[in-house]
């Protein structure tokens, strides 16, 4: 313990947000549709020096607020466009998430200020979409602002901390939209019903506070809307009410997904945020529960129930419920430091954080479909792996036995660090090969000129949005819509579909240049 104290707190979260956010932040590119297509209409918005308008190919997109967008502007100010760049927000984001929970809890909760950062800082969902260009990580980050600045006012009675309150859920409502005061409200209105405190619903509504969640999250909302009229709509009755409401956007899963989906981002401490939660929820009968552990389970079941109501699911719709998670970890590390922990709880936490590593050692093997061979010196197959990554279970079994819940944020560190370089010096080669458009443009860079436009036939959306980003071209004309460009250009093409776009192009020119077998794509070069 002495040791530890030797080490500043801030170098050591430095080091952690460092570590687990920003080293090889590139290592490979953007995949999905969202990560380049977000990127995208940020260069764009720069592009136009248009900082209310988000465009894409040119024309309005008006699906998301524009918080993202102005940071990702910013780092491509600073630094060029770039993938990285385009992560960097949520990088910052996540960072912010670190220090404030750190200061969160040195101000309320001392003793488990530290180990609640830290181990906030290796969530797997928390370093996922830090990792990610996208509004998640910025949502997840002003909304726990948010809510624990309110926490903070509530125990404290700092105005400073209800101001904080204010701007950060405008900060979120630019960053998602609507959602996040309507979650605040459910989150505090529960909260308080449960404490039978309604001074303090009262206090609440400050209006000082209130000018200032105008003051910053109103202006963008009223000049976007008056530059597009169909804002309102395309914004607020489809990307909003319709999106939650049914399965227009086609994201259908069952009831339960966000279960084991909060499960995940819980990953490597999930095991005991499952017996924080069941501790909380029994101190609920006790004549003086504890209001913070009552208010973070609160804010965890909201967030988790709303999103399961929803008919439309994303991953990344409950990442603003990782946070409290680990937060009342911290608080339940603090309440039993003193006891020893079961040898259940040991065993099933250090079989968990086994495998972590072993999960890190097969991405490669599963990003691949299990096309690579038993020799292979890249990566090893499921027995192999499970083999390397039991010395780390039994490692951290070992001192989680002899240090107690003292001992649980450094042996599970440990485990944490391991799995993060595997992943990233195995798994991502496969990674960038297999899923991001990114290979595929320096693919076409070495084998034709780099002007010329490229065009697509019966590719997924995700590389073409990808393409559109990397080859910096406003549109990537589809030939399945009849859009071949009457100039030279390359074609992407599914494997196998020559024929079907050569029917197009009668008495073209077309040279077959190239493949990624790995993506089943062709690619050819048209003559004008």
């Amino acid at each position: 313990m002495t040791s530890r104290l030797r080490i500043p707190d801030w170098i050591l979260l430095s080091a952690f947000c460092v570590f687990f956010f920003l080293w090889k932040l590139s290592s490979f590119g953007l995949i999905g549709a969202d990560e380049p297509r977000y990127a995208q209409v940020a260069r764009e918005m720069l592009a136009h020096h248009d900082w209310v308008t988000p465009t894409l190919g040119g024309t309005p997109w008006l699906e998301k607020p524009p918080l993202y967008y102005w940071q990702a502007m910013i780092a491509y100010r600073v630094f060029g466009v770039s993938d990285w760049a385009a992560r960097l927000p949520s990088v910052i984001d996540a960072s912010v998430l670190i220090f404030a929970g750190y200061y969160f809890l040195r101000r309320l909760r001392p003793a488990s200020a530290l180990d609640g950062a830290l181990m906030l800082a290796c969530s797997a969902g928390i370093v996922g979409y830090a990792r990610a260009a996208s509004m998640d990580m910025s949502l997840t980050a002003t909304f726990t602002v948010a809510m624990i600045s309110w926490y903070a006012w509530f125990e404290t009675g700092s105005r400073v901390h209800l101001a904080t309150f204010y701007g950060s859920l405008a900060l979120a409502t630019l960053a998602k939209g609507p959602v996040a005061p309507f979650l605040a409200a459910v989150i505090i209105i529960l909260w308080i019903a449960l404490q039978r405190s309604w001074r303090a619903m009262r206090q609440t509504l400050w209006l000082p506070g209130i000018l200032l969640f105008f003051l910053v999250g109103l202006p963008w909302y009223l000049l976007v809307q008056f530059r597009n009229p169909q804002f309102f709509r395309v914004f607020i009755l489809e990307h909003n009410l319709a999106r939650f409401g049914t399965n227009m956007f086609h994201h259908p899963e069952p009831f339960w997904y966000f279960g084991p989906v909060t499960l995940l981002g819980w990953v490597p401490w999930a095991v005991f945020v499952i017996a924080a939660l069941i501790w909380a929820i029994r101190r609920f009968r006790q004549p003086d529960p504890d209001t913070l552990s009552a208010f973070l389970v609160i804010w965890i079941a909201v967030i988790v129930l709303f999103f399961s109501i929803s008919q439309s699911k994303l991953p990344g719709y409950v990442l603003p419920a990782i946070p409290p998670g680990i937060m009342l970890l911290a608080d339940y590390l603090r309440d039993k430091s003193s006891r020893r922990p079961r040898l259940g709880l040991i065993t099933v936490h250090s079989a968990l954080a086994g495998t972590l590593v072993m999960a890190a050692l097969l991405t490669r093997y599963a990003v691949l479909q299990h096309h690579l061979q038993w020799h292979s010196s890249l990566i090893a197959p499921p027995i192999a792996a499970m083999i390397v990554a039991t010395p780390v279970a039994v490692f951290t079994a070992i001192v989680f036995f002899k240090t107690g819940f003292s001992g649980l944020r450094v042996a599970t560190s440990i485990a944490a660090v391991i799995a993060l370089t595997v992943a990233l010096r195995l798994g991502v080669p496969a990674l960038n090969e297999s899923l991001s458009a990114r290979a595929i443009s320096e693919s076409l860079s070495r084998l034709a000129p780099p002007q010329l436009p490229v065009a697509v036939v019966l590719v997924s959306r995700e590389t073409e949005f990808g393409l559109q980003f990397y080859r910096n071209q406003e549109k990537v004309p589809r030939y399945e819509l009849r859009e071949a460009p009457a100039g030279e250009h390359l074609v992407i093409a599914a494997q196998g579909f020559r024929n079907a776009f050569a029917k197009n192009i009668p008495g073209r020119k077309i040279v077959y240049l190239g493949s990624s077998p790995t993506q089943k794509l062709e690619f050819f070069y048209v003559g004008p």
